[in-house]
């Protein structure tokens, strides 16, 4: 059995510097070569430069969905952890119907430290080795499904949780992200329209999180504005800002505003697997 190891950067790589936590040439390689059971072929592919995870992007994204389709055995992806969550819902979807294990692993803390690294990184190479098939999350002991991660810490090892969300169904069709302009939207109280308007006029789609099952202010100018986005082809997909419960369009007269003007439907997505969603239907 062969295992591919592609490290990104992320913490788990990193060691002290004067000014804080910087990119380590050689941490995980080493950490690898101790943690490996004889036997097992590894190879580590390492990112240069390394990528702290805040820079990671849909460019990163290809160049790991095409490292994967590469590789005949399983693969472990070594990544920062403030962007997990993207990288997570962008290759689950990107990847879904793959018939091996790819296992995302991160650290709070670097190798060599005392903290979380080594204990992420050995569930990692076992999941890789022997778990089922699809994008995981290997972390605190825990594997999750990467599709729906959430960060629910920036500082305990318990960082993630996953939300469960339905697995895309049809044949294994890899996928890629291209050059769109896309991005998370918030909707708060007194939001000014107008610069929800400036910002959905240099995007391709967005994803809008909404109050609650569905709602937003009951402004004639706010519907108006999310109608043209709409009419003039720029895609709104509709998430819920709690975390549990999704969206349930007709609860509330205050969210019918989104349905008439065409917003999309997220339901129990996290806005980072709605991002995915309406990066790569527009990619296709």
């Amino acid at each position: 059995m062969s295992l591919l190891i592609l490290h990104t950067g992320g913490t788990i790589g990193m060691q002290p510097g004067p000014d804080g936590l910087l990119p380590a040439q050689g941490l995980v390689e080493a950490a690898v070569a101790r943690l490996t059971p004889a036997g097992l072929s590894v190879r580590v592919e390492t990112f240069d430069p390394l990528v702290d995870s805040a820079e990671v992007g849909p460019r990163h994204w290809n160049r790991l969905v095409d490292a994967v389709l590469a590789h005949d055995g399983g693969v472990i992806v070594t990544h920062g952890t403030d962007t997990m969550s993207y990288t997570g819902a962008a290759l689950a979807q990107a990847l879904a119907g793959i018939d091996r294990p790819v296992v995302l692993c991160g650290a709070m803390h670097p190798l060599g430290t005392g903290g979380d690294a080594e204990g992420n990184l050995q569930l990692a190479l076992e999941t890789a080795q022997t778990g089922a098939a699809g994008v995981w999350l290997a972390f605190a002991g825990a594997l999750l499904p990467a599709a729906g991660l959430v960060k629910q810490d920036s500082q305990e090892d318990d960082a993630f949780r996953s939300v469960d969300l339905p697995a895309p169904g049809g044949p294994f069709r890899p996928r890629r992200f291209a050059e769109r302009r896309v991005a998370v939207l918030t909707i708060t109280p007194g939001l000014p329209v107008p610069a929800l308007r400036a910002a959905l006029a240099e995007l391709d789609g967005a994803v809008l999180r909404v109050f609650g099952t569905g709602t937003v202010m009951s402004d004639p100018a706010l519907a108006d504005t999310l109608a043209e986005a709409v009419a003039r082809g720029c895609r709104l997909r509709a998430v819920s800002q709690c975390e549990n419960g999704g969206l349930v369009p007709g609860t509330y007269a205050a969210g019918a505003a989104l349905w008439r003007a065409g917003v999309e439907n997220g339901g129990g997505e996290t806005p980072e697997a709605a991002l995915a969603r309406l990066w790569l239907d527009l990619s296709d």
